[in-house]
């Protein structure tokens, strides 16, 4: 019996990134590393303002990974790579925006622990 050819159009083609893509993709990584190291040590910037460029720059190196690395986009799989992963990011969103808000607001109604004012739990 011959062995099914899988390259004669039955299994689609996937694409993998050249090194020209992936020497990118390191650079990227790199920089979207180091800047956010030296914004921390040097405090160049207010602790908001640090916090803030941190979480972009991290966000900014998720999508160089998931680019660059993981190849997913519109072409791979028939974008369906994509659509998983929008799927996941909303329903992260929607879990983690939801535990912040129910906490906000468990934290804004909770009654007082102590009516005493001494310190001591009663």
């Amino acid at each position: 019996m011959s062995s099914p050819d899988v390259t004669h159009g039955t299994a689609p083609a996937h694409s993998h990134g050249s090194r020209k893509t992936y020497l990118i993709g390191f650079a990227l990584s790199a920089i979207l590393t180091a800047v956010p190291f030296w914004l921390v040590m040097t405090g160049a910037l207010s602790a908001q303002a640090t916090g803030f460029a941190v979480i972009a720059l991290a966000v900014a190196q998720i999508l160089v990974h998931t680019t660059c690395f993981l190849h997913v986009n519109r072409r791979a799989e028939g974008g369906w790579t994509m659509i998983a992963l929008l799927f996941t990011a909303v329903i992260l969103l929607i879990t983690i925006s939801g535990s912040l808000w129910i906490m906000y607001h468990l934290d804004a109604n909770m009654m007082p622990m102590n009516a005493g004012g001494d310190g001591e739990l009663r």
